[in-house]
């Protein structure tokens, strides 16, 4: 098989697309209280979709939240760090992807409560639409709806 100019080009694209996502910061920490199974099965399903989760448990996460500045009213039962933003709750591991590869300038996503059917809370085939919210600098604005 004989490839043109362009067609290497793009299979070099797209081989240094997925390198360069394998290559980054996929590192997150989840900090939880040790008796939440929702939290652990959160963090199941990032590692599941590729990311190395370092899981803390904390009999007390106020002080992680407040020193994250994670606003009250976006707080939910876990809290996480990758590459310099804060997810909080329940957020889907393509929405942490999206905001790694987009870099908003913010302080991270959350999605506040626990919405049955975000990664997490599955509860057989019902799903409660929610929202991520990505916040900072006291502002907060809907980044994707599930």
């Amino acid at each position: 098989m004989r490839l043109t100019v362009p067609a290497v080009l793009i299979a070099f694209a797209i081989t240094s697309t997925a390198a360069s996502w394998s290559a980054q910061a996929q590192s997150i920490t989840v900090y939880k209280t040790p008796g939440c199974g929702c939290c652990t099965k959160w963090a199941d399903h990032l590692s599941e979709n590729g990311f190395v989760v370092t899981v803390r448990s904390l009999d007390d996460l106020s002080s992680i939240k407040s020193s994250l500045a994670v606003p009250r009213v976006l707080r939910s039962c876990h809290t996480a760090e990758i590459d310099g933003y804060v997810v909080e709750g329940h957020v889907p591991a393509n929405d942490i992807r999206r905001l790694l590869q987009q870099r908003p300038d913010a302080a991270g996503l959350a999605v506040p409560g626990m919405p049955l059917g975000s990664p997490g809370m599955e509860h057989g085939a019902r799903k409660d639409p929610y929202d991520v919210f990505l916040f900072g600098d006291g502002e907060q604005t809907i980044y994707a709806s599930h």
